[in-house]
């Protein structure tokens, strides 16, 4: 099987301006999400939730030394708020599946593939 990263960015904004209620059906949405991924046998290996932005610490390291700064890397109204790792035989039945959360916010789809240091044994004679 081959394994799947599902990146789930959203606006942290419009997220902590949402009420308890609409916080519930987005929370329904994943639970549903589960389900279909365990109908299509697809399976979850991983995932979770992420914290605010404004918890992220960021570590840079360059001439002068390691420095760390509050907040994440990048300056963008949608930021990652959380992923699911996926084991899935079949690519086309999990983008139907992402469809269900779609609905909220786009998901990417990436291939969780070797580290590069692992590429060269497939290149061995």
């Amino acid at each position: 099987m081959a394994q799947y990263m599902l990146i789930i960015p959203d606006d942290y904004d419009a997220w902590e301006a949402k009420t308890p209620g609409e916080r519930s059906e987005v929370y329904a949405q994943h639970e549903t999400f589960a389900s279909r991924l365990a109908q299509g046998g697809h399976r979850v290996t991983g995932g979770a939730e992420l914290t605010l932005p404004r918890t992220a610490r960021t570590v840079r390291s360059g001439p002068a030394g390691i420095t760390v700064t509050d907040g994440p890397y990048t300056e963008s109204v949608e930021q990652l708020s959380g992923f699911y790792l996926v084991e899935s035989d079949d690519l086309a039945d999990l983008e139907q599946a992402c469809a269900i959360l779609a609905e909220h916010f786009p998901v990417e789809i990436r291939e969780v593939g070797p580290a590069i240091e692992d590429k060269s044994e497939e290149t061995a004679p």
